[in-house]
């Protein structure tokens, strides 16, 4: 795992041209798309043709094989990195090449082929311009798409400069470009062997689409006489048809492109001549056209992530780099600590723990905190952040975590064994928040005394420079309990989930949300309900997640056979009930309660928008706020409910549009990413204080935004229903 001092390092020196080139991706992803009146339908066409591929892949290979092998072509499928490597430096001997050019292939980075081939003394080059600056600097890719996102046009300068001394000193992108061009092009008529990957290969024709934003994937096979085709199996799709959607996709979900500058779909072996670009005499009709194609499909892993249900939508990724543009703290510290062996960004997670093992994607996987930004940012619609979870789980149990004797006897979970004890903490956190309620106010000084704050920092890693959470003494379900519903005849009836929050540290919103329903005509109730396994499921602690499930689902069943709604506060406890729960809950439970749950603005505007009166609320002239929407909120489209209510109430509101605050849950607690915690925050706190919007109030949805507000301004947030109430 990347440590405090190591993220910092990163966000100082790479930091800022990584943000500057994601941001600019993303920005231009909600662009390109916005264009698409198909946008979802292509999703779901590019998604449904994966699993159809992957559940036929067996059949597939067998097809392409035969395909290839017809139009005198060669197909090895290699067992692993090895056994690809040993394939490939065999048809490099063979062609007693001293040279070979390569197009951009993140499968051969994944195999390290260029280490194998220059064992061999064969001198290999990348032709893509972003590999090549980093193989002229002898550094790792930083991204899936844009390998040297992390450099700037100033470090390029001057790492050319320096290596290859030229008469002027390069200083311009259009200098640089120009003498990179000029360096490849030599190389590459001078090259035997050239080595591409392939984004998607067909297996009715063997047709391989090359997607790129150069020109020099098409030079690497025209310029040679031998091709080598490195991918893995999951490239393989039924039919040319089936490339469609996903060259509609890929470019606007990776970098904001409406199509790339380059899509080469290439039927090898190509009946085209092998020029000589000594020989400027020669037509080139009359060149020799025998060229020989070999296709080296690698396994390595992945018919295993194949056969793991939890795993195998990691087969379905198109490579696009939406998930790493889209995601906050990659935002900040880019692929060399987001990253693992190969793959980066979100989804590297599922690749690294399949490829390489659990303690390859250890070394990242606590940096996605499950915001969800990136399934929708997703063309094949892929659950990441469930992904990331699974493999958190199974990082957990695959070691003895210290202390862990202890804790077994004390907490409250369904863990068998091994999540460390900070994330036993958190996961836990209903047991910590009714005896810090139980105990108050005596709880919330003891947590503040220097003793508290050393201790938590030396044992759980909770940063001293977080402000912890109040507790209250009087519950929400207390409060609740100690009154009479206000509505005689009610128009709807609903249940107020009491998340843990709400319940025990922001019972003001709770009681707003209450006022504001009953002023609506609604009857409503707030019973004692365990909290929703947001907190567990975070931590990777997957079984006591589901036991909170299972127990939710019990304790708010009868009101909804009573007729009841079921109304929350919380957006993340929102996004359990209808997204989370599918993967913990049996069918008929999971259905239950997601068809009968409302975030409490979406269920606002359903009353306003059948009948209610916004006069029974509270209401203004003109009154000027600033409105920040919570991830998962944003991800299930419920944030322009929200605005529409605050607006039909006289408010003049400004949205933010970073992609998250930063805080995360318990992330932002913990001491080795605090730091990047309220990196991602100066995002949200430079719009907050921008012209026209510094003097407005500042409401938000979600807790960890609410308090990730409060440490970055001098304003304190609220949330949006207490302006409702009357």
């Amino acid at each position: 795992m990347a440590t405090a001092d190591e993220l910092r390092e990163l966000m100082r020196t790479e930091g800022a041209a990584i943000a500057e080139n994601t941001q600019g991706f993303n920005a231009g992803r909600y662009d390109s798309v916005a264009d698409l009146e198909d946008y979802e339908d292509l999703k779901r066409a590019a998604r449904s043709i994966k699993e159809d591929a992957i559940a036929d892949l067996p059949n597939l290979l067998d097809q392409l094989t035969e395909t290839i092998e017809s139009n005198g072509g060669t197909v090895y499928i290699a067992d692993d990195a090895a056994d690809a490597n040993d394939y490939i430096r065999d048809v490099v001997d063979e062609r007693a090449a001293d040279r070979v050019v390569k197009s951009k292939s993140m499968t051969s980075e994944e195999i390290e082929v260029n280490d194998a081939l220059e064992e061999d003394g064969v001198d290999v080059v990348e032709t893509d311009l972003g590999e090549w600056v980093l193989q002229v600097a002898d550094e790792a890719p930083s991204h899936i798409v844009a390998p040297a996102i992390h450099k700037s046009r100033e470090s390029i300068a001057e790492l050319f400069n320096e290596r290859f001394d030229p008469d002027e000193p390069l200083e311009t992108a259009e200098e640089l470009t120009r003498f990179a061009r000029e360096k490849l092009g030599e190389q590459i008529i001078d090259a035997e062997v050239g080595i591409t990957g392939a984004n998607f290969i067909t297996a009715d024709t063997g047709t391989m689409a090359l997607v790129t934003s150069e020109g020099n994937a098409r030079k690497t096979v025209a310029a040679t006489d031998t091709h080598v085709a490195v991918a893995g199996v999951e490239k393989v799709i039924p039919t040319v048809s089936d490339l469609h959607p996903f060259i509609e996709l890929i470019g606007r979900s990776g970098t904001g492109q409406d199509i790339t500058s380059y899509v080469s779909l290439l039927t090898p072996p190509v009946d085209t001549p092998v020029v000589d670009f000594t020989d400027d005499q020669t037509p080139l009709s009359e060149f020799d056209s025998d060229r020989d194609f070999h296709l080296v499909l690698i396994d390595n892993g992945r018919l295993e992530i194949r056969d793991d249900e939890h795993l195998r939508e990691t087969l379905y990724c198109i490579r696009c780099s939406a998930c790493s543009n889209s995601c906050a703290n990659f935002q900040s510290v880019g692929g060399h600590a987001f990253g693992g062996e190969t793959y980066s960004g979100g989804i590297a997670t599922g690749w690294e723990a399949g490829i390489e093992g659990l303690d390859v994607a250890e070394e990242f996987n606590d940096l996605c905190t499950g915001c969800t930004r990136c399934v929708n940012a997703c063309p094949v619609g892929i659950d990441i952040p469930w992904i990331n979870t699974v493999v958190r789980d199974r990082i957990n149990r695959d070691k003895d975590a210290p202390g862990e004797w202890l804790v077994d006897g004390l907490t409250p979970d369904e863990e068998e064994d091994g999540a460390p004890l900070q994330k036993r903490f958190f996961g836990n956190f209903e047991t910590v928040a009714k005896l810090g309620s139980a105990t108050a106010p005596v709880s919330n000084w003891l947590a503040e005394t220097t003793l508290s704050r050393r201790a938590m920092d030396r044992i759980l890693d909770i940063d001293p420079r977080r402000d912890l959470p109040t507790f209250e003494r009087e519950t929400l379900v207390d409060w609740a309990a100690s009154r009479d519903s206000r509505v005689e005849d009610p128009e709807r009836r609903a249940v107020l989930y009491p998340d843990l929050y709400t319940n025990h540290v922001q019972v003001d919103r709770g009681k707003a949300a209450v006022k504001v329903l009953e002023s609506l005509g609604v009857d409503v109730v707030v019973p004692p309900t365990p909290s929703s396994g947001r907190a567990p499921l975070s931590q990777g602690m997957i079984s006591t997640a589901t036991d909170h499930a299972e127990r939710v689902t019990e304790s708010l069943a009868p009101h909804i056979e009573d007729g009841r709604d079921v109304v929350v506060i919380e957006p993340s406890d929102h996004a359990m009930f209808t997204r989370e729960y599918e993967r913990l809950l049996d069918e008929a439970a999971f259905t239950d309660i997601a068809e009968n749950s409302y975030e409490v603005f979406e269920y606002v505007f359903g009353l306003l928008d059948n009948g209610a009166s916004v006069d029974s609320l509270s209401t203004v002239e003109g009154a000027e706020i600033a409105y920040h929407s919570h991830c998962q909120q944003r991800t299930l489209g419920l944030e322009a409910h929200t605005v529409a209510v605050l607006e039909d109430c006289g408010y003049d509101v400004v949205t933010s549009d970073v992609e998250c605050c930063g805080m995360a849950g318990s992330f932002g607690y913990k001491s080795d990413y605090y730091e990047l915690s309220m990196d991602v925050g100066d995002r949200l706190r430079t719009q907050l204080r921008d012209d026209g919007v510094q003097e407005r109030a500042v409401v938000a949805s979600g807790t960890s935004c609410l308090e990730q507000i409060d440490a970055l301004l001098e304003r304190q947030p609220r949330h949006p229903i207490e302006l409702l109430a009357t």
